[in-house]
């Protein structure tokens, strides 16, 4: 029987490479209830399988109709274990003579990316140093002991209370960056420990959902800077970005706020009340109506861990205050850091370029210091992060100067800024 139904497997694996299809074809497939992608010329029918995709089914399906190769490349592991789940859905292959990218790519430009994702390979940039993601885990759980030993030696006068939020702010920033890392599987070989300390450093030290942020963020990696793909440039109507969707709300004459002056409000709503609020009620939302049991459980312990270390201190009351405040501060450093890349950069709707134009177009860089790097969570490298999401963030500044060759090479545009001139350039 086994013998049998390993021959039934390679018949229907040489029917369906048999059957060639044209682009012209695959983009129609493009439907919520109809989808196909092509990796490496091979065309896949995703339509039931999204719903089981690990990764969340907008972020697979964000690539109906188009060629999905170097997304593949880019938010996988372990490719060649993905490929045992992609086999029963294999239907084809693209015709000869049609070109391996969709909606005329540079087929140089993109193979010449593709020979850099290998340089880098050959350099050992995505092997992680365990020294360096150990230092800064050691760094951030230092900064959480030193917050309540200050309150126990010092007490809670209202300078205390200051420095010690800031002190927590800090580290929750910090854990921020890295829980980004082991969610990104750029610190261990196999996913399965990449997404066990993930669960720990997002859930127990930040009390936040792994699972959540997965679906969040890599939408946004996907599709950078797209509307109705890219989750962070959907702003429920408060801000209108980019230069098309302010024309698109003045001819539906779709007036929320008054956004001629969002620019002014935009201090008084986004960086103070993103974490604080937004974000807190659609992550406990998402955990309970995705059941995402394990990651309640983590988030569960954060908050036992930090009411028994503040309540004998400030009380239920003070400890809910303190809380608050505390994600009010890395709201603010949280909402700087991350929009300086982006909220600048092109925001529209879907024009199907290929990876490296796409990420470049959506991300912009901040100079480099030991500062920026530890501020940013070295996401002041956001183009090579983009890039190369699973690359460890100390091997950023290593391919960086090949990624500016590239981007020479075929006129696209690699911008860089200052600190503060990326901060002016969000409100500008």
């Amino acid at each position: 029987m086994g013998k049998g139904g390993e021959k039934g497997e390679e018949v229907g694996e040489r029917e369906a490479q048999s059957r060639l299809y044209s682009w012209e074809e695959i983009r129609r497939h493009n439907l919520r209830t109809d989808k196909w992608l092509v990796i490496e010329r091979k065309v896949y029918n995703i339509t039931k399988w999204a719903a089981r995709h690990p990764g969340g089914s907008r972020v697979i399906s964000h690539y109906a109709g188009e060629d999905a190769t170097d997304a593949f490349w880019a938010f996988h592991l372990n490719p060649s274990f993905v490929q045992k789940f992609l086999k029963p859905l294999l239907i084809g292959e693209l015709a000869p003579g049609k070109p391996s990218q969709d909606r005329g790519k540079n087929p140089q430009l993109v193979d010449d990316f593709r020979a850099l994702r290998k340089t880098a390979e050959d350099m050992n940039l995505f092997k992680a140093d365990p020294l360096f993601f150990s230092l800064y885990l050691a760094h951030i759980i230092m900064m959480e002991a030193l917050a309540w030993l200050l309150v126990s030696y010092y007490g809670t006068s209202w300078i205390t209370t200051f420095i010690l939020s800031c002190i927590l702010a800090t580290s929750q920033a910090q854990a921020g960056w890295l829980q980004h890392d082991f969610g990104h599987l750029s610190v261990f070989k196999k996913s399965k420990w990449n997404h066990i300390v993930h669960k720990f450093v997002i859930g127990h030290l930040k009390g936040a959902s792994a699972n959540w942020w997965n679906h969040r963020h890599f939408q946004h990696h996907a599709k950078p800077n797209i509307f109705k793909k890219d989750p962070d440039v959907n702003m429920l109507h408060i801000f209108v970005l980019g230069d098309s969707q302010p024309v698109e709300y003045g001819k539906k004459k779709l007036k929320y706020l008054p956004y001629h002056h969002q620019h002014e409000y935009f201090f008084l709503v986004f960086p103070p009340f993103l974490i604080p609020v937004y974000f807190q009620i659609q992550i406990i939302m998402t955990m309970i109506r995705r059941r995402f049991w394990a990651d309640l459980a983590w988030a569960f312990s954060y908050y036992m861990r930090y009411f028994i270390m503040y309540i004998p201190f400030y009380g239920v009351l003070g400890s809910l205050f303190l809380l608050t405040f505390v994600r009010f501060l890395e709201s603010h450093w949280f909402v700087w850091v991350t929009q300086m890349n982006h909220i600048p950069m092109d925001i529209d709707c879907e024009k199907h370029r290929d990876w490296l134009s796409a990420q470049l177009a959506a991300t912009c860089n901040i100079e480099q210091s030991f500062f920026n790097d530890w501020f940013t969570g070295h996401l002041n490298f956001q183009i090579e992060h983009h890039l190369f999401p699973m690359m460890p963030r100390h091997n950023y500044w290593k391919i960086a100067p090949l990624v500016k060759s590239l981007c020479t090479k075929y006129g696209v545009h690699y911008e860089e800024k200052s600190l503060g001139k990326a901060f002016r350039d969000i409100v500008g």
